[in-house]
């Protein structure tokens, strides 16, 4: 049974590796989780020895078979709780991931098995992040960033790349809720910020925004 920490490396190390074809850094690891580089290196060496990475001095980390395998069962745990707090006890999707991530340390099959099914089998959770499915595979969309499209594009909102409580509420305020149908009307040259129509309601989202919205084009 592994520790909450070598867990929580492996998710880290998972998400990392979406973003680039390369070794993980024990740098980038280290900025992610903010702890030391050092910390990091003794970490990824105690890993490598239960064969869950693959780790090399100055040349960085990336999960083994089996470190992918379980990388995706703490994914698929963490994101049914999402859906379960947010669908049956009406927590709101900025609180979500903070309880999730205690309850993802539970260990049983059994458990998340249920729950999936409780759940009705959910394809996304709240944020609009896939869940794996029982075998690990994980289904991603075309989704692209709402700062790409141009005046006259339409696009439906399915989920966001900064998913902190700060912008989930954000965008609460401004009542922008994963499905709306998004239309860009016009594009400021200066900023770059959006004029966008959603739900026939008009609003103006800056460039930080639009870049942190994942859409659908219709």
């Amino acid at each position: 049974m592994l520790t909450h920490s070598e867990e929580n490396y492996l998710k880290t190390i998972f998400h990392l590796s979406l973003e680039t074809d390369k070794e993980i850094s024990t740098n980038s690891i280290a900025s992610k989780i903010n702890s030391k580089p050092s910390s990091v290196t003794e970490m990824l060496k105690k890993m490598g020895d239960k064969s869950l990475v693959s780790y090399q001095k100055y040349k960085g980390v990336s999960l083994t078979e089996l470190g992918q395998k379980t990388a995706l069962k703490i994914i698929r745990k963490h994101r049914l709780w999402e859906v379960f707090l947010f669908d049956k006890l009406n927590f709101s999707w900025d609180e979500v991931h903070e309880i999730a991530e205690q309850l993802e340390h539970v260990h049983s099959d059994k458990l998340t098995q249920e729950l999936d099914r409780f759940l009705d089998y959910p394809q996304h959770d709240p944020h609009g992040d896939p869940i794996p499915n029982r075998a690990g595979f994980i289904q991603y969309s075309e989704k692209i960033l709402l700062s790409t499209l141009e005046v006259g594009d339409i696009a439906r909102f399915v989920g966001v790349k900064d998913s902190s409580a700060v912008f989930l509420q954000y965008l609460d305020k401004r009542n922008i809720t994963l499905g709306d149908l998004l239309t860009i009307s016009f594009i400021e040259a200066f900023d770059h910020s959006m004029h966008v129509s959603i739900n026939d309601s008009n609003h103006i989202l800056s460039k930080q925004t639009i870049s942190n919205i994942y859409v659908l084009k219709v």
